[in-house]
């Protein structure tokens, strides 16, 4: 099973960019839909953008056109491009890896975001 670690969050201000990572380890990387989830304190876990294995994406209406997802297959990694950051997108955020037709969701361990006003 491929195993994922999170990368690039920090403290950036309002109006500001970041850009996180997921490396995935296993040569199986590529069949696995890919998503980034945010829970913020207090709140459930939402999804925030997923990316299918052909390349399909999603975004909450939260972000879209702030924030991009992408994948790289080859470097086994999954990025979300977060520009226009805003107070309310601080929450710690999660990659997600799954495999619905075999019932498989795995998860990384989390990075924090802090939006500053």
């Amino acid at each position: 099973q491929v195993q994922l670690v999170e990368s690039g969050g920090g403290l950036v201000q309002a109006g500001g960019s970041l850009r996180l990572s997921c490396a995935g380890s296993g040569s199986t990387f590529s069949i696995y839909d890919m998503g980034w989830y945010r829970q913020a304190p207090g709140k459930q876990r939402e999804l925030v953008a997923d990316i299918s294995s052909g390349g399909s994406t999603r975004y909450a209406d939260s972000v879209k056109g702030r924030f991009t997802i992408s994948r790289d297959n080859a470097k086994n990694t999954v990025y979300l491009q977060m520009n226009s950051l805003k107070p309310e997108d601080t929450a710690v955020y999660y990659c997600n890896a799954v495999r619905r037709r075999v019932g498989v969701s795995l998860w990384g361990q989390g990075t924090q975001v802090n939006v500053s006003s």
